[in-house]
C-alpha cells in the first residue's frame, strides 16, 4: 500500500523507482476521468443502499435473537453467518442462479440486493453480540414504570446499542465499497469502481488506479478508525 500511494504522486506515466519529482498530475486526470467517476458514484450509491438494507433488517433480527426464543433459533444464529463464512464466488454463483427464478434481472439492483445480503449479517452479529452485554433488567424496568415497547427501544435500547448500530453502518460501508466477487457475477452495463480498476489493470498498470486507490485506501482507514474509536467509547460505557 506504501508503495501505491507513494506512485499516486509520480509525475511519470511509469513506475520507476527512484521517483523523478512529485506530481498531482495523476489525481487531476483522475478527476477528469468521466468513467472512474461514474464508477465511484455508482459503488457509494450501493454502499449506501446496502448499508441501509442491513440496518434495516439486521437489527431487528438481531434484537429478535437477543430477546426472544423461538424455533429455529439456534440455526438461524448459525445460517446468519453463511454470507460471511461462503467464499464470495459461491454466494455470487449462487445469487446469479437464484435471482431469475424470483424476477431479479442481472442488473444494479440485483447488485444492491447481493450486498444488502451480506451486510444483513455484518449489522445483525455486531448488534447482537452488543445487546448480549445489555442488562435486560434495564428494559423490565422501564416496561414496569409503564413505558410501551417501542418507548423502551426509544428511550434505554437504542441509546446503549447505538455505537454498535454506527460501527456496523461503516463497517458495512467500508466492504460494500469494494466488494468484487458478488458484483462480479451480478453486474450488468454499469461499473462500480473496484470492476472499474480491474477492467483497466488488464490493459496495464495506469498511474490513475494508484491515485483512486489511495484516496479509496484513506477513506477506508478513516471509517475503521472512526469504528475503532466508537467501538471504544462503547466498552467505556459498559464499565
Amino acid at each position: 500500500m506504501v508503495v501505491v500511494v507513494v506512485y499516486s504522486f509520480n509525475p511519470e506515466s511509469v513506475n520507476v523507482f527512484p521517483m523523478r519529482g512529485f506530481s498531482l498530475r495523476w489525481y487531476q486526470q483522475l478527476f477528469e476521468n468521466d468513467e472512474l467517476l461514474a464508477a465511484l458514484r455508482i459503488s457509494v450509491l450501493i454502499a449506501l443502499g446496502g448499508t441501509a438494507i442491513g440496518l434495516l433488517l439486521g437489527v431487528p433480527g438481531a434484537i429478535a435473537l437477543a430477546r426472544h426464543d423461538f424455533p429455529g433459533k439456534r440455526v438461524l444464529e448459525r445460517v446468519v453467518l453463511l454470507p460471511l463464512t461462503l467464499p464470495g464466488i459461491v454466494t455470487g454463483v449462487a445469487m446469479l442462479s437464484f435471482f431469475p427464478l424470483i424476477g431479479v434481472p442481472v442488473s444494479l439492483l440485483a447488485v444492491l440486493i447481493g450486498h444488502g445480503t451480506f451486510l444483513i449479517a455484518i449489522t445483525l452479529t455486531q448488534v447482537y453480540a452488543r445487546l448480549k452485554r445489555l442488562d435486560p433488567s434495564l428494559e423490565e424496568a422501564s416496561a414496569d414504570l409503564g413505558a410501551p415497547p417501542l418507548t423502551t427501544f426509544r428511550r434505554v435500547v437504542l441509546p446503549n446499542i447505538k455505537t454498535a448500530i454506527i460501527g456496523s453502518a461503516l463497517l458495512s460501508f467500508t466492504l460494500s465499497l469494494d466488494e468484487i466477487p458478488v458484483t462480479f457475477f451480478l453486474i450488468a452495463g454499469d461499473n462500480t469502481l473496484p470492476i472499474q480498476i480491474w477492467a483497466m489493470m488488464r490493459r496495464g498498470i495506469s498511474p490513475e488506479v494508484n491515485a483512486i486507490s489511495t484516496l479509496v485506501f484513506a477513506g477506508s482507514i478513516a471509517l475503521i478508525l472512526l469504528g475503532t474509536a466508537l467501538g471504544g467509547r462503547d466498552k467505556e460505557s459498559l464499565h
